[in-house]
């Protein structure tokens, strides 16, 4: 069905039309060319009113309005439509924009499920469903999941606008395909997550296996405390490394440190990284376990890998994140080149099918303008990740403070809603693919809706994600209602209390 024209001015990838009704930012249609149907998206959507486009007060709008009411042809709905492609191309998987735009005059139409349904739900087992298109419901929408583990992906939004809700969704999907998943969870979000095949984990840190800066780091050892860095650094001894006793043979190693008498000046500092290691060992007894010789053993695999990570420091979670980034990507590369027949490598490896790390609050851990173990480790996986099978996904509500470069890698990206300019200016430089236009419609999408791009699915697409029952803790907090049950239980106690007073008042 017709539906409007082309008119205007017209480019290969832009044009310019005039419809019938108003169309939704997000809405697929067709241009029907003459050299073949051309699809189109939707990118701006305006309405004007001839009799109401210049008044002056409240009467002539009023009198305009009566005029517009009754004048079929004041209303002018006008449409900014990116070209996608031709649509039979797009069908198989190619994209292809004419060399010569559409002419105008060229009718526009309404597309249809069949138009559609190739294109946003393809039938291959490495497609997986996530939603449905948000202008077009009926039609389901699907992602790639080889493409983000070998491209990698970013998610990115406002809190509460539904990025742990998608990650859910993709830890529900992969955990149904036996696939390998990690998610380093910073704020308990997913602890919850009440889907087969998952593996809790309490993230641990073996001090032994760590060098005396990074050491430093999670004893929390400031990088300024020259003396103190440089105390540890000596008393970090291989004997310290090996012995049964860890925590104690570091304590004294650091005591015989500090006891130089040519440096005199070093007692008093070597007493406060004695007082650190020993808050450390006490504080964080659960976490830092010198015991654990292989804290990736606790990763299974085929399994939901949720490693909690919220009950340490920034900087202990840094170092965690760090390491088991590091020993992931070591093993995959062991892996890889255990597969080929020609390798002499008799390095032993934990995992033989590909992986994929989710990082939440990536802003933290891979920050911009400041180098941090993992935003090394992250970086590295992001740039050679894909040829071991290691791929890699980050999660933010704060996309100006991540490290450009890194979020430049992520082949596909999941934009929700976003209002900072900042943060929409960092995504239009990591994403070329996305037009100003369609930017500038992140103001305005709800809880839940995405703007999906990249190498996961064949074209941008604006999608309602799925909502993941097996997730309860991310939703906004009932404090009304909590505030009310407690005031009630409150009375109750109180009522009850005065009753026995008055209890025990007869029978004195």
């Amino acid at each position: 069905m017709t539906i409007g024209f082309v008119i205007g001015e017209s480019k290969p990838t832009l044009i310019s039309a005039q419809t019938s009704r108003p169309l939704s930012v997000g809405e697929y249609v067709i241009v029907d060319s003459s050299d073949g149907k051309l699809l189109g998206l939707v990118e701006r959507s305006i309405i004007s009113s001839a009799a109401l486009d210049d008044v002056h007060n409240y009467d002539e709008a009023l009198e305009s309005k009566e005029i517009a009411e009754i004048n079929i042809r004041d209303k002018s709905y006008t449409t900014k439509i990116g070209i996608l492609g031709y649509l039979e191309q797009l069908q198989k998987g190619t994209s292809i924009v004419p060399a010569i735009p559409p002419l105008p005059g060229t009718p526009i139409l309404e597309a249809t499920k069949e138009d559609l349904g190739v294109i946003f739900n393809p039938n291959q087992p490495e497609w997986t469903k996530v939603g449905s298109l948000l202008r077009n419901p009926k039609i389901d929408c699907k992602i790639n999941l080889n493409k983000i583990i070998s491209r990698h992906l970013a998610i990115l939004a406002m809190t509460g606008m539904g990025k742990s809700n998608l990650v859910s969704l993709l830890a529900k999907q992969i955990g149904s395909l036996d696939g390998t998943l990690i998610i380093f969870d910073y704020h308990n979000d997913y602890f919850d997550l009440n889907i087969p095949k998952n593996n809790l984990i309490d993230a641990k840190i073996n001090p032994r296996l760590l060098d005396a800066n990074t050491l430093a780091d999670v004893l929390e050892i400031r990088e300024n405390a020259d003396i103190q860095q440089r105390i540890l650094r000596l008393a970090f001894t291989p004997e310290v490394k090996e012995s049964k006793e860890f925590w104690s043979a570091l304590d004294e190693q650091v005591a015989l440190v500090g006891a130089n008498p040519e440096r005199k000046e070093d007692r008093h500092s070597a007493d406060r990284v004695r007082d650190k290691i020993d808050d450390a060992r006490h504080r964080f007894a659960d976490i830092l376990d010198p015991d654990v010789m292989d804290p990736i053993s606790l990763i299974k695999e085929g399994r939901v890998n949720i490693l909690n990570i919220a009950e340490l420091s920034e900087k202990q979670a840094n170092v965690a994140l760090a390491y088991y980034l590091q020993e992931l990507l070591n093993d995959k590369k062991i892996s890889t080149l255990a597969k080929n027949p020609k390798s002499k490598t008799k390095r032993k490896h934990r995992f033989t099918s590909p992986i994929f790390v989710m990082i939440e609050e990536a802003h933290v851990f891979i920050p911009k303008g400041e180098e941090t173990h993992a935003k090394y480790w992250a970086s590295k996986i992001a740039r050679e990740g894909r040829k071991f099978g290691l791929g890699i996904g980050i999660v933010s509500q704060r996309p100006r403070s991540i490290d450009s470069n890194v979020l430049s890698q992520m082949g596909s990206l999941a934009i929700m809603k976003i209002v900072q300019e900042d943060d929409q200016h960092q995504i239009s430089s990591a994403a070329e693919s996305i037009s100003k236009d369609l930017i500038s419609q992140l103001t305005s999408l709800n809880v839940g809706d995405a703007i999906l791009i990249g190498q996961w699915v064949n074209l941008p697409s604006i999608v309602h994600i799925e909502e993941v029952k097996e997730k309860v803790i991310g939703s906004d907090q009932n404090a009304i209602g909590e505030w009310s049950i407690k005031n009630k239980l409150e009375n109750v106690i109180k009522e009850s209390t005065q009753s026995l007073i008055q209890k025990d008042l007869l029978l004195d």
